[in-house]
């Protein structure tokens, strides 16, 4: 059952926000105010129409009880009381998971790394096919990705790449990647046409927000030093490689893509933002036993979460067994939404059914 006064309150305070909107407040408030607002629309909006789709319902049912309603019109209220039944039914069920708790980092843009893992040469290249995906997942999402670090193989792909996503909701879409991906494939060097397996760890981590963590300029050290491409060539003659350690945390974070040290630093203070920001997250959700049981797999890097076997021509995720013979199209970005949308139903599964105990 839904809580009615839970639904009233919302309501009111989206009543609320749109007249403080209105009431020209500063700039800093206004964001504030609605980005509330906009997390809050898509709910609001689903409420309404429950109320109506109910109204409507009662009508229907009133119409049928009424004795002095002719059979011609009680034979149309009958039919449209089961098709609104089905409708009422559809979002209750749509207010319900919209109520469920959030993630208060959905919203934010996020830090993308994929590296890669055993497997030598073929490991940086299933990491490049990896991000890739990611790539042409964002472009199809209308999302930005930029490119924050990157170590390329010996024989192409990457040993490690950072990047930023930003876009719409974009943690929320991803934050289920995290973890070991593994490919089954005959590499392209192997004379012998057998099957390697390899693989690459993607970690996924909320873009920390200047309202979300404070980070003290004392509590930093700043090192510079000159950036260096393969074979130990300098990129350049100037220290423009930067590297900064957080001291309270440990947590350190290079760059040194840019020619520019204003703009290494600008990136490296971006990742050790997130870093941060995840680290802080990590230490309150083990906090919360209950909210890591709920979490699609456990949400360890190291975790096995999903295989992509080429001779078969299938994907397979492990934490809620789903299988897909469409490897092409989700190594491609086209079809990864269907394993996403998988991966969130489950999540949410958990969820209502944790609610309803």
């Amino acid at each position: 059952m839904l809580a009615r006064h839970k639904l009233d309150n919302l309501l009111d305070r989206f009543a609320e926000l749109e007249h403080m909107m209105s009431a020209n407040p500063d700039p800093a408030s206004y964001v504030k105010l609605s980005r509330e607002y906009a997390g809050l629309e898509p709910l609001v909006l689903k409420i309404r129409a429950l109320v109506k789709a109910e109204e409507d319902l009662k009508g229907a049912e009133d119409l049928i009880e009424d004795p002095a309603t002719d059979p011609e019109m009680r034979e149309l209220a009958e039919l449209e009381r089961d098709e609104l039944s089905e409708n009422v039914e559809r979002l209750t069920q749509d207010v319900r998971i919209g109520l469920l708790p959030k993630d208060e980092a959905d919203t934010n843009d996020a830090i993308l790394e994929v590296r890669a893992g055993t497997g030598g040469d073929e490991a940086a290249l299933f990491a490049g096919d990896l991000f890739r995906m990611y790539q042409r997942y964002a472009e199809l999402r209308g999302w930005k990705v930029e490119i924050l670090s990157a170590s390329e193989g010996e024989v192409g792909g990457f040993k490690e790449v950072i990047a930023s996503v930003s876009g719409e909701n974009v943690f929320a879409r991803l934050k289920f990647e995290s973890g070991v991906h593994r490919v089954q494939r005959v590499p392209a060097t192997e004379s012998g046409g057998r099957i390697h397996t390899s693989a690459a760890t993607v970690a996924v981590l909320p873009q920390a927000e200047n309202v979300d963590i404070d980070v003290q300029d004392s509590d930093l050290r700043i090192d510079t030093f000159r950036a260096s491409g393969a074979g130990g060539q300098h990129v350049n003659t100037t220290d423009s490689a930067v590297r900064i350690t957080h001291i309270p945390t440990g947590i350190v974070v290079a760059v040194q893509d840019e020619r520019s040290q204003h703009k290494n630093k600008a990136r490296a203070m971006q990742l050790l933002r997130a870093r941060i920001y995840d680290e802080e997250r990590e230490r309150a959700a083990s906090e919360r036993t209950e909210a890591r049981r709920l979490q699609v797999g456990s949400g360890d890097r190291s975790e096995r979460i999903r295989t992509y076997n080429f001779p078969q021509g299938r994907v397979t995720d492990h934490r809620i067994g789903l299988t897909l013979y469409k490897l092409d199209q989700i190594i491609a970005g086209e079809s990864l939404d269907e394993v996403i949308e998988a991966l969130i139903l489950d999540y949410q599964a958990n969820l209502l059914a944790s609610e309803e105990a």
